[in-house]
C-alpha cells in the first residue's frame, strides 16, 4: 500500500518519483477501464498516458473531499467518454479513417476483435458481442455498467465516480442490463426463435 496522500502531495510539489509510485499503483485498473470504453489497447494506452499528466498537472487542485481513486476513475471516465464523443464525431463526417481500411468497402470496426484482458478465454467470443452491445448504450448507462459490472467498483464509489446518487446508479445498472438484454438478441436469433416457438 502507499500513503496517497502524501503521494498526491509530492507529486503537487512536482515529483515525478511520486507520480511513478501513484502509476504503479493504479494502472492496471485504470487501463483496464479505459479499454472498457476505447476497445482497443493502442487507444486506452494514450489515454491512460493523459490520465496520468492530468493527475500531475491537478494535484495541487485536489482537495481531498473524495478518495484519491474516486478522482482517478473520474478523470479516466472523463477522458474515455471525450474520446468517444469525438470519435462519434468524427466518423459522422467520415473523416475517422482508423475504421475503415483504405482502398476498400469492407468495414472494419475495432471492437470485433477486440477481447478484454480481463476476460476468461472460454467467454472471449460472449464477451466481443457485450462490448459490442455496450457500445449501444447511453453514456451513463455505459459507464454505471462497466464501473459496476466489469470493474467490479462498489456502487457508493460509482456514485461518487458519476456525481449520482447510490439509487440513481443501481438505476442505471438495471436499465443498461434490460438494454443489453434487448440489443445481445440480435447477436442471438436461434435462441429468440427458440423463445417464441415456446410461447405459442
Amino acid at each position: 500500500m502507499i500513503d496517497e496522500k502524501s503521494c498526491l502531495q509530492a507529486i503537487a510539489h512536482g515529483s515525478e518519483e511520486a507520480l511513478e509510485q501513484l502509476y504503479l499503483h493504479y494502472s492496471d485498473r485504470v487501463f483496464n477501464t479505459l479499454i472498457s470504453y476505447t476497445k482497443n489497447a493502442e487507444d486506452a494506452d494514450e489515454l491512460l498516458q493523459d490520465v496520468f499528466v492530468t493527475i500531475f498537472n491537478t494535484a495541487s487542485s485536489f482537495q481531498f473531499n473524495s478518495s484519491v481513486s474516486t478522482w482517478i476513475y473520474r478523470i479516466a471516465v472523463n477522458k474515455s467518454l471525450d474520446f468517444l464523443r469525438k470519435k462519434k464525431s468524427q466518423k459522422r463526417f467520415g473523416i475517422f479513417t482508423s475504421l475503415y481500411v483504405r482502398d476498400s468497402a469492407e468495414i472494419k470496426y475495432e471492437s470485433i476483435d477486440f477481447v478484454h484482458p480481463g476476460v476468461k478465454l472460454e467467454n472471449k467470443e460472449n464477451a466481443k458481442l457485450l462490448f459490442q452491445a455496450i457500445d449501444t448504450l447511453s453514456e451513463n448507462q455505459k459507464t454505471a455498467f462497466i464501473l459496476t459490472q466489469i470493474e467490479g467498483l462498489p456502487q457508493k464509489e460509482v456514485a461518487e465516480i458519476m456525481n449520482q446518487s447510490r439509487k440513481a446508479v443501481e438505476s442505471l445498472v438495471q436499465r443498461a442490463k434490460a438494454n443489453l438484454k434487448q440489443a445481445l438478441e440480435k447477436y442471438f436469433p436461434d435462441r429468440r426463435k427458440t423463445k417464441n416457438n415456446t410461447s405459442k
